[in-house]
């Protein structure tokens, strides 16, 4: 007999129910990633391709003066090696929210959403799903670039982590809000485009932020207001142990307000309810 005809208070939700949803969502995305190989192989060979062909042209013409966390004169692929690992987990993230709009046009999502779960915990734990897939991709990157000589110290490889996991997750809640205002699976991709290019170029991936300053100073300041910009640079101190306080406020930040945007949006009386036969939820 149910609380409500028994007059008794709903009866909260322990911590291990709350285990078992994330663990069944991480696994879910986890057996996804497997048999969908060839997400995992793209993963790879689009930075993989910026770090063998694009910095081998450019590592005569874009040298990298001593500027923090470096202390020595460093490569150009040493340089960019935090902003394609920045860049791995903004795919993974803008394709984690790809298969948010496939599932609610399958009408998967609604059967995750009418879990009698918090509906905010549900979204999370599809979020930390896709980051823990993004964690995994990036660790293959990193040690297919220690055979090209990209060797940070070996504790690198541990501090880097909690970046990692940080950025990913305001990268991932970032697609999620974005996939919420999309309705059909045809029209993402073009938004994809207009988010992903402009964000990894108008950062400091590709060249250090004083030569922007120097060829464009509004660019310059774009760079600076690109969330992305500062997810690269909290990597890209963590990868020698050093922490970017500003970029790790700034990350925090939009994390919580882009993960509380895709909360709201996902709302039935706000967001997939009102989209009718179009969403694919009504």
């Amino acid at each position: 007999m149910s609380s409500i005809t028994t007059g008794e208070a709903p009866r909260g939700f322990s911590f291990q129910e709350y285990m078992t949803c994330l663990t069944g969502i991480v696994w879910r995305e986890g057996l996804r990633f497997l048999h969908q190989r060839e997400r995992f192989v793209s993963a790879l060979v689009r930075p993989l391709v910026w770090l063998f062909i694009f910095a081998a042209g450019f590592r005569q013409v874009l040298g990298i003066s001593i500027i923090p966390p470096y202390e020595t004169y460093i490569l150009y692929e040493v340089y960019i090696a935090p902003g394609l690992m920045a860049m791995i987990q903004l795919f993974n993230g803008m394709q984690s929210s790809l298969s948010m709009v496939y599932d609610r046009e399958m009408g998967n999502m609604r059967t995750l959403l009418v879990s009698p779960l918090p509906r905010g915990f549900l979204l999370f734990c599809k979020l930390l799903a896709g980051t823990a897939v993004s964690l995994l991709q990036v660790y293959a990157f990193l040690l297919i670039a220690w055979f090209w000589d990209i060797t940070p110290p070996p504790s690198g490889y541990l501090t880097v982590l909690p970046a990692l996991i940080l950025s990913g997750l305001m990268l991932g809640s970032l697609g999620m809000l974005i996939s919420s205002g999309i309705k059909q699976l045809e029209n993402f991709a073009g938004v994809m485009n207009f988010v992903i290019f402009p964000m990894f170029f108008a950062s400091s991936a590709l060249y250090p932020l004083w030569r922007v300053q120097e060829g464009s100073p509004y660019l310059y300041y774009l760079c600076e207001a690109n969330p992305f910009t500062h997810a690269v640079e909290l990597i890209r101190f963590a990868l020698y142990g050093q922490i970017n306080w500003i970029s790790l406020a700034v990350v925090a930040t939009c994390t919580i307000v882009f993960m509380i945007g895709a909360i709201l949006a996902y709302d039935p009386s706000r967001g997939l309810a009102r989209r009718g036969p179009a969403g694919g939820e009504g």
